[in-house]
């Protein structure tokens, strides 16, 4: 049932880092979240411990079934399609233009560009026809993730920033495209965030130690989290389209 829900959200990458916090915060927000994950366990755990406001949808997020049964789960778990869709989920790959192992490209390009591209394409056909009768009573949010390396170019990142500025592309297509309709397409970049993203990027502990030394205290997923909760809670008229959030002492990228 919807009822003690006062929105609906789905989270890719709920498992670990931004995601996590994002679906938590959500959820103490009052939302209900559908969090997405390949960690099977780490979404049982999740299940168990938020309770009524986190149901767990494991599977690859590029895959297209599993996207759909992302929105499916709104329905049977709380009664209505989701009203925020958060696409988080993606991955890193350290080393420049000149250095970075192509043999991890396919599948970065896969999960940052064709899965965030796929769900927000869902989102925003389920979302244009809720919008139709709600606006400007209800409001409709798409959040995509990108990376200040998706704005400006580093060297240490710049295949992995090539993705996030075709995500950059696509958040501001879309967010031409449905603003008319009553929808929010908002694009959140974040500085550089303490977590697991480094490691599974194959950044060297030299690198991150280097960052926490020029940039520290670096940011926390909660603080990214924080930054998407308070673009979903503006009034329905009121559309934060782009937030960049830095370490204070990140001067660059």
């Amino acid at each position: 049932m919807s009822d003690g829900f006062s929105r609906i959200a789905i989270v890719t990458g709920a498992t670990s880092g931004i995601g996590e916090a994002t679906a938590r915060r959500f959820a103490a927000a009052g939302f209900g979240v559908i969090g997405n994950g390949r960690n099977i366990s780490k979404l049982g755990a999740l299940e168990k411990e938020i309770g009524s406001h986190f149901w767990g949808v494991a599977g690859d997020a590029a895959d297209e079934e599993v996207l759909e049964n992302l929105f499916v789960a709104g329905r049977e778990r709380y009664g209505r399609l989701p009203d925020i869709v958060v696409a988080n989920a993606g991955r890193g790959l350290g080393g420049s233009v000149k250095d970075a192992d192509l043999s991890r490209f396919d599948e970065v390009v896969r999960i940052n560009v064709k899965g965030t591209l796929a769900l927000v394409q869902r989102a925003a056909r389920y979302m244009v026809d809720g919008q139709q009768a709600g606006f400007p009573r209800t409001p409709a949010d798409i959040i995509m993730v990108g990376s200040v390396v998706g704005r400006h170019i580093s060297p240490f990142s710049a295949v992995y920033g090539a993705t996030k500025f075709a995500v950059h592309a696509l958040a501001e297509g879309l967010r031409r495209e449905l603003g008319p309709k009553g929808v929010r397409v908002s694009l959140v970049e974040p500085g550089v965030v303490f977590s697991g993203f480094q490691a599974a990027a194959g950044y060297s502990d030299e690198m991150v130690q280097s960052f926490e030394d020029r940039f520290g205290p670096l940011l926390t997923g909660e603080d990214v989290a924080n930054a998407i909760h308070y673009v979903v809670t503006q009034p329905p008229h009121v559309h934060i389209s782009d937030i960049i959030v830095r370490p204070t002492r990140q001067d660059y990228p």
